[in-house]
């Protein structure tokens, strides 16, 4: 219902004179040289409103710091740090972007975080900005493309995706409340007057989900912060098969750092109730052969409302169609076969509801 009514995706704009060198980019690095070069290509791609990107890498032992220093010899704008030692109560990624905002040209008046495995395209950081500016955001962060290749990830991914989607809405819309409030750290833009006024990323150092605790904090301050469509400007490739995407992925959406105990509950129920069953209790009643009175009957009411349930499931992913890149996808059609991956999407939420992490891009946690 709330589609109709959402911001459109935003659009690759050129920049204008008063976006000179507004802008300082930090990429959080460990071990990226498999991915990070078209994050690279398409950051060197940024205009003059871009005035320096600082990646901060954490002793990566896989040539990614060479790449960037390559890169450094195109693009002046490149600038490589190496950071310190983890502190004690701190996660590696939120550490790594304090670092940046910490090493930052104090004339950048925005921050843009920005991960290894984005691939940015021309027009992204001008239409940001823009956007940023034109409607009041203090902070405001993008929901990517997708590209999509092995027939698993086809398959359970939309069903991972589609559990934001129940709990927080499309990209676009208004959030409810403060701890409604929905963020993607891969594309992460934030004045630094308001960054400064929180204390960098200390709010949200032992988080696992460091960008939606961020937004979150922002919020609940009275800084307006948004979440929208940046499909045509940003694609993302996460991760590398099914198993890939059900642990690392599936290991944050959770949100647990961001909510309340009552909040994750209350959104575990949510969707238990709208993925987790439908689709065992309409084969339940295939394969139990039980059956369905046509005339007013509680066996009549929960076929109907799970059939209900799944068609509109199935409507959903017509909606996030956009959201995907499958040109290099094999058997692009299992993408369709989605819901039949939603109740194992909830298990998966479930499982990281009730741990915490140990291990997290390439780092142990006690």
């Amino acid at each position: 219902m709330k589609g109709p009514s959402r911001m459109p995706p935003l659009e690759p704009q050129l920049p204008t004179p008063d976006l000179i060198g507004i802008c300082s980019a930090i990429v959080p690095t460990l071990n990226e040289a498999d991915r990070i070069s078209p994050t690279l290509r398409g950051l060197t791609h940024q205009s003059y409103e871009l005035r320096e990107v600082i990646v901060i890498d954490s002793y990566s032992q896989d040539g990614t710091g060479d790449l960037v220093k390559a890169a450094g010899e195109k693009d002046p704008r490149f600038r490589l740090i190496n950071d310190d030692p983890l502190p004690a109560g701190w996660v590696g990624r939120p550490w790594a972007l304090h670092t940046g905002f910490l090493h930052s040209s104090e004339a950048s008046e925005w921050i843009l975080g920005i991960d290894a495995d984005t691939q940015p395209h021309p027009g992204l950081v001008a239409s940001l900005l823009k956007t940023a500016i034109a409607d009041g955001y203090d902070l405001i962060s993008l929901s990517p493309q997708f590209i999509l290749k092995y027939p698993g990830e086809l398959w359970l991914q939309p069903a991972l995706l589609m559990t934001l989607v129940y709990r927080f809405g499309p990209t676009g819309t208004p959030s409810e409340s403060a701890q409604r409030v929905m963020a993607n750290g891969q594309c992460f833009l934030c004045r630094r007057s308001v960054l400064a006024q929180l204390g960098g990323y200390t709010a949200a150092k032992s988080s696992f989900c460091d960008d939606v605790t961020l937004a979150r904090f922002a919020a609940a301050q009275g800084f307006k912060v948004g979440f929208l469509d940046g499909a045509k400007v940003l694609k993302v490739r996460m991760y590398e098969g099914m198993a890939e995407t059900w642990r690392e992925w599936g290991r944050s959406l959770d949100l647990k750092d961001a909510a309340s105990v009552a909040q994750i509950w209350g959104d575990l129920w949510l969707l238990l109730a709208v993925q987790g069953l439908p689709i065992p209790i309409l084969l339940s009643f295939w394969f139990l052969d039980i059956p369905i009175s046509f005339s007013a009957s509680p066996s009549l009411f929960l076929w109907g409302l799970n059939l209900f349930l799944l068609l509109m499931r199935i409507a959903l992913c017509a909606a996030i169609v956009p959201s995907y890149d499958y040109s290099l996808a094999q058997a692009k059609w299992i993408f369709w076969l989605s819901p039949l991956a939603d109740p194992l999407a909830f298990i998966r939420i479930l499982i990281s509801s009730i741990r915490k992490p140990t291990h997290w891009r390439g780092r142990s946690y006690k």
